[in-house]
């Protein structure tokens, strides 16, 4: 069995974090790892682009950037198996319920994330992508329902 409960792997929205053992929840998984930053030099970053910016209180931001974060990897979604819990001055991300291996491991990014990305086109979590693509189906039924009447 691997040590590490995770692996990296291609997500449906790039690159993701899997089990890759099962996780009971309120496990450990993770910690969310980089350099602190003050909430000056973490808006300079940001207003240049930076991501993997997390806001551990008003005063102090961890620049999650380099490549030895693998917390980096977990994608957002609006149904998530996991949650990040502030812990000893930093960030480690726990299980919210079991997590089966193979299933990608997520946590809600937060408000500010979920407007952003509300503005340039929607969240692509898969909760989301699914229920857009549902509601497609549920569109083309009603139009094909509509044009067999005429």
């Amino acid at each position: 069995m691997p040590s590490r409960p995770y692996r990296i792997g291609r997500s449906a929205t790039g690159l993701g974090m899997f089990a890759t053992k099962p996780i009971k929840r309120a496990a450990y998984i993770v910690t969310y790892r980089g350099p602190r930053l003050t909430d000056e030099e973490s808006n300079r970053l940001e207003a240049r682009g930076a991501a993997y910016l997390f806001e551990v209180n008003k005063k102090v931001t961890i620049n999650g950037a380099p490549r030895y974060n693998v917390a980096r990897y977990i994608n957002h979604s609006c149904r998530p198996n996991a949650k990040p819990v502030g812990r000893n001055g930093g960030i480690v991300i726990v299980a919210l319920r079991r997590i089966e291996p193979d299933e990608e491991i997520t946590y809600d990014y937060g408000k500010d994330y979920f407007s952003y990305f509300k503005e340039v086109g929607g969240c692509r979590c898969a909760h989301c992508r699914r229920r857009r693509a549902a509601k497609r189906r549920k569109q083309r039924g009603a139009a094909a329902r509509k044009t067999k009447r005429h």
